[in-house]
């Protein structure tokens, strides 16, 4: 079977981490080989620079010095672990991809879009996931949950309420902008209606 590139989107709390491990179940179960990965992170050299990225206080850098944080980690992450596995022919799951830079450093943050196409572009050439899933969930109700969830990682929790409402519809503007790879999923629905909805998108997109 050919490779597959699948990443999960959306605001803090839409459920991305667990949604990645149920459909890496779901695939596992009617034989098809995945891995799950996330960003930042996803290799040894990206999840040290996560460790730059998600703790300390929200003005701890700038927008572009996190972008470029971010791509550094990204350039590892997939020669390291996305683009080993596809050619392994497995599925590769990945909660956030540059997507998330667009919609956090761009829109949230003020980086010009140009500016994060054009690092993009040297980064990544034209490599893009197959398939994105964006999870949408009111800001209230995202915030809510990744508070309940606890953790140390809460640097990109603590931007103001304006940011994250910024963020959800930074994210409906990159679905219209790719329809053909984006798919809505609704968030606020239960875990096991999420997993289904996903399900459901997937495997029509790849006939499984």
């Amino acid at each position: 079977m050919t490779g597959r590139f699948i990443t999960l989107e959306g605001g803090e709390g839409a459920g991305k981490s667990t949604q990645t491990r149920r459909l890496a179940a779901a695939l596992d179960a009617r034989g098809v080989e995945s891995i799950v990965t996330r960003e930042p992170g996803g290799s040894p050299g990206a999840e040290d620079i996560r460790n730059l990225l998600v703790n300390g206080e929200p003005g701890r850098w700038d927008a572009l010095t996190e972008m470029l944080l971010l791509f550094a980690a990204r350039a590892d992450h997939v020669s390291r672990t996305i683009r080993p596995a596809l050619d392994a022919g497995k599925f590769v799951i990945c909660d956030r991809f540059t997507d998330s830079t667009y919609a956090y450093q761009g829109v949230g943050r003020g980086t010009p879009r140009e500016t994060i196409r054009r690092i993009e572009s040297v980064v990544l050439e034209d490599f893009k996931p197959d398939m994105t899933l964006i999870l949408d969930l009111p800001v209230e109700e995202g915030l809510k949950r990744a508070g309940a969830r606890g953790g140390s990682e809460t640097r990109f929790e603590n931007f103001d309420t304006d940011f994250h409402e910024r963020l959800r519809q930074a994210f409906f503007d990159i679905a219209r902008r790719s329809p053909d790879r984006c798919v809505i999923i609704d968030a606020a629905a239960g875990e096991d209606d999420v997993a289904q909805a996903i399900w459901d998108a997937v495997s029509r997109r790849f006939a499984l």
